[in-house]
């Protein structure tokens, strides 16, 4: 069927009288985009123009008339107030991005495609923008309570505050200095500044003086903190001392004093109060070193100071208690100020016994340093090792003739291995040529092992005695008596060197310890103020010790100084006469002449009944308290949990526990000062001034937690892991021969 033609139109026929077709509809976006395209290229005005283009992109017009360019307009400078909380990001000379100072976010900000909008709508929800701040939402944040020692925390509102976040920084800087004994050098490392870049870009990372001055103001807050709570708790209570002296490689002698007390809450603590350097270890020169430091501090209840056996220390206590006896400290209580050192007897005593230990410890630590010698031979023995099948992570070590505890891990670790030196002695022909008569038969080692159970028992309990973090007084005596028991079983050994060794050993005991009369009597009062055992415990092992004659005899003499120092408590405790006559006065002036006729009646009438003996006697604390029976021997059981439960029953007798229970036995808690010391004065900090070294080693004695404490045998255990690991590494076949010699 055709279709027939539509007359034209007059502007169809102007333009040529062409017919009407109707063309497919087409999407709207298509439609809009060739409608825009027409748009430019039907536009009148470049009839009168020449384009030119820059990069693909239309820059400029030519006029075809008169040739003016007209040129492309200026950029002007953004006058938007948001770019004062942005950064702008450039990119070949144009801006693509801005970023946020506060949160560091960026986003799109190009002026022909985003505009501003996104930016605008950032600023008023970013989180961390102070301003404004009446149309944000606050961030929560959960800070520790420093006022509560419990684990609760405040909930508040965060704050941007630059002034702020840069001295919490600083300070957190500072505390992780003296806290892992960083150096000061450290915040000039390239890792450091990488890490805090990324971590708080704005930041200013301090310098090394910066450093050091915050790290000592850090120890000035923290003892200023410090001397508040002695002066505010500790006027009535008494601290106990410990102190040592250390060379270091500066060749500067430092000497180390740790107060130790028990609080209010009955919680032990210890704190290092001085590590200053002296000029001498003569007795005066200690005297008055220690005397300073206690001025300082404000202390001058004084208990015991623990020290070890020097001469040098005897004299300097000697000055100290009559320095003592100026500051108002009692004639009862100064006869107990000299404490000595139990881990340092024992240290002594142990030594003497290895001089009678004979060939076999000789025979093996002279093995051991022959392996040791080259790392081919060390490699040769951790095969046969793996291939005896031998499970365990130690290694050979060699020992430090003065410590005999270094001697006790050397033979242990060598009795693990006792079959593979045997299968190397086979297998290696040199190792008995050049040991000779030095090579460990069957019969050293024998020896050697029952020598490394008899030093167990030493070992386990120096680790006891040695602790500064538990109560140590009340156990004193036991440990005395736990060790003349085992020499008292060697001595009656049918070895001639093990008994040889018990006699060496218990002449030294005696020396110390066999004249009762010479020791401090507080060794057996901390016996008898542990519930668990009394005086009934005390008087068994003094008749086992000394037999049934001394023994007696020696516990009656606890008995009386126990009670004089009970009464001398007792004493201090009561108010001034003076206080109960001025808060008396006005009851008698009001009540008359009558109330002091009738008290002076009533006192004669009591004397008179104490003279016939009609009167009974009241019962003290202390008789209440030994009167009781003990308590039973549990696993779990707490003694400061005790006293603190039963320290309204015995409010004066308590006081009295809390100051002996606090006495440290051994100088321990001052010896590991120097080992924080050698860290901290290592050869590449020896320049540090004696007052840096102070602030260091006490501001991190005081910022540590007591449960962070290291773990001598678990480090050590990792060490000999990355030993062990090092063959591998290192000792390959490219690189040593596993047969040399």
């Amino acid at each position: 069927m055709e279709t027939q033609a539509k007359p034209a139109s007059g502007s169809e026929a102007a333009t040529g009288g062409a017919a009407e077709v109707k063309a497919p509809k087409q999407p709207e976006v298509a439609k809009k985009e060739k409608k825009r395209k027409d748009t430019e290229s039907i536009s009148k005005v470049w009839e009168h123009f020449e384009k030119i283009f820059e990069e693909g992109k239309l820059v400029k017009a030519k006029c075809i008339y008169c040739a003016k360019k007209e040129k492309k307009r200026k950029d002007t400078e953004s006058i938007s107030k948001v770019w004062e909380h942005f950064e702008k990001i450039f990119e070949e000379g144009k801006l693509v991005k801005a970023k946020c100072i506060y949160c560091a976010k960026k986003l799109h900000a190009d002026p022909k495609i985003n505009g501003t909008s996104s930016v605008r709508n950032h600023m008023l929800i970013c989180m961390k923008n102070p301003n404004p701040k009446s149309i944000r939402q606050s961030l929560l944040t959960l800070q520790p309570d420093l006022n509560n020692s419990k684990n609760v925390g405040v909930i508040g509102t965060w704050k941007f505050d630059n002034d702020a976040i840069r001295k919490a920084l600083s300070k957190a800087l500072s505390n992780m200095c003296i806290v892992d004994e960083l150096p000061f050098k450290f915040v000039e490392g390239e890792g450091f500044k990488d890490f805090m870049s990324v971590a708080c870009p704005r930041f200013k990372i301090p310098s090394i003086w910066t450093v050091s001055r915050d790290c000592y103001q850090a120890y000035l807050d923290a003892r200023h903190k410090l001397t508040n709570v002695f002066i505010n708790h500790y006027q009535s209570q008494r601290v106990c001392i410990t102190t040592d002296s250390w060379t270091s490689n500066q060749r500067i002698n430092y000497m180390c004093i740790t107060a130790h007390y028990i609080d209010s809450e009955w919680k032990l603590h210890k704190k290092i109060i001085s590590f200053v350097p002296v000029t001498s270890h003569r007795g005066e020169y200690i005297a008055k070193s220690l005397e300073n430091c206690l001025l300082k501090w404000g202390l001058k209840n004084i208990f015991t100071v623990t020290v070890d056996n020097a001469s040098s220390n005897d004299t300097a206590l000697g000055f100290f208690k009559k320095k003592l006896f100026s500051w108002g400290t009692s004639a009862v209580k100064i006869k107990y100020v000299h404490m000595r050192c139990i881990a340092h007897i024992l240290n002594l005593v142990v030594n003497e016994g290895l001089k009678e230990s004979g060939q076999s410890v000789k025979r093996v630590r002279e093995a051991i340093r022959y392996i040791r010698n080259s790392p081919a031979r060390l490699h040769k023995f951790r095969e046969f090792a793996d291939l005896i099948g031998v499970e365990t992570k130690c290694s050979l070590s060699l020992d430090v003739p003065t410590r005999w505890n270094s001697t006790y891990v050397m033979l242990k670790t060598a009795c693990l291995f006792d079959k593979v030196f045997e299968k190397y002695e086979e297998c290696e022909h040199a190792f008995t040529v050049d040991l000779g008569d030095d090579v460990p038969d069957i019969v050293d080692w024998n020896s050697v092992k029952q020598l490394v159970a008899f030093l167990h028992h030493f070992y386990e309990m120096t680790l006891r005695i040695s602790g500064s973090q538990y109560v140590t007084a009340n156990s004193f005596f036991s440990e005395i008596y736990d060790l003349y028991h085992i020499l008292n079983e060697w001595k009656s050994d049918v070895d001639p060197s093990k008994r040889a060794m018990a006699f060496s050993m218990k002449a030294k005991c005696d020396k110390y310890w066999g004249d009762p009369q010479k020791m401090n009597m507080l060794i057996f009062i901390g016996t008898v103020l542990d519930p668990r055992d009394k005086l009934e415990y005390m008087e068994l092992i003094l008749k086992h010790i000394y037999g049934d004659s001394v023994g007696g005899s020696l516990n009656c003499n606890v008995r009386v100084a126990l009670y004089e120092l009970f009464d001398d408590y007792c004493a201090s405790s009561k108010p001034p006469p003076h206080s109960a006559a001025q808060s008396g006065h006005s009851s008698v002036a009001t009540e008359g002449d009558s109330v002091k006729s009738r008290s002076l009646l009533k006192a004669k009438f009591k004397k008179q009944k104490m003279e016939l003996g009609q009167c009974g006697s009241k019962k003290s604390e202390l008789d209440i308290y030994l009167s009781e029976a003990v308590i039973e021997e549990d696993g779990t059981f707490d003694i400061l949990r005790w006293w603190k439960i039963n320290s309204e029953r015995f409010p004066i007798l308590s006081t009295l526990a809390r100051d002996v229970l606090a006495v440290p036995i051994s100088t321990v808690a001052s010896e590991s000062a120097f080992s924080t010391g050698g860290r901290v004065l290592d050869s590449f900090r020896s320049s540090l001034t004696p007052k840096i070294v102070e602030a260091l080693i006490c501001s991190a004695d005081w910022m540590r937690l007591s449960s962070s404490l290291v773990s001598i045998e678990k480090s050590l255990d990792e060490v000999e892991q990355f030993e062990k690991e090092l063959p591998a590494v290192g000792f390959g076949p490219s690189m040593a021969s596993p047969s040399a010699p």
